[in-house]
């Protein structure tokens, strides 16, 4: 479950009890998430509403994931919080991936962070059928999280294919 930390959203989930909830930013102007929750504007810390939230999905028993920019900062601040998981937030990599190896190298960094602070680490945002197996091949990433590309090829060959022919990409990408 992707939630806001929103104190209705927080109780549905402690309610639903899914096996993992990821906390993500909502703005209400966005179509689509453009960046990771902000963990340390706070005097370094992350929002009281977030912390709270995390504890009561947390005493509920659910496994808890953050989604965040591949920030070392903000990747010291999700330890901090005691959190299973975070997201890294690929968008920018996926924005530049034909003309600049710089987001991956940020990407491959925050990924041996996050793995050296105890962290179970997932990736996603932009990720599609040309860009994802860089992505997929970072052994460290245990989670891809891709929906508007898949969902977007299952209109035209339909949902099992789609995901399919994505699984086959990230696991070739795995292999080589």
């Amino acid at each position: 479950l992707e939630l806001a930390a929103a104190p209705e959203i927080v109780t549905i989930a402690a309610h639903l009890v899914p096996h993992q909830a990821t906390f993500v930013p909502e703005r209400r102007q966005e179509i689509t998430t453009e960046g990771g929750l902000d963990l340390t504007s706070h005097g370094g810390h992350a929002d009281r509403r977030l912390v709270d939230g995390i504890a009561r999905v947390r005493e509920a028993g659910i496994r808890i994931s953050l989604f965040i920019n591949p920030d070392l900062a903000t990747i010291d601040e999700a330890a901090r919080l005691g959190v299973a998981a975070v997201e890294l937030h690929t968008g920018e990599y996926s924005m530049a991936y034909q003309t600049s190896r710089a987001p991956l190298e940020r990407l491959l960094a925050a990924t041996a962070h996050a793995k050296a602070a105890g962290l179970a680490v997932h990736a996603g945002h932009g990720l599609t059928y040309r860009n994802v197996g860089p992505v997929a091949a970072v052994p460290a990433i245990e989670e891809l999280n891709i929906g508007h590309s898949i969902v977007s090829r299952a209109i035209m060959v339909g949902m099992e294919r789609a995901v399919r022919e994505m699984r086959q990409l990230a696991d070739a990408a795995r292999v080589d």
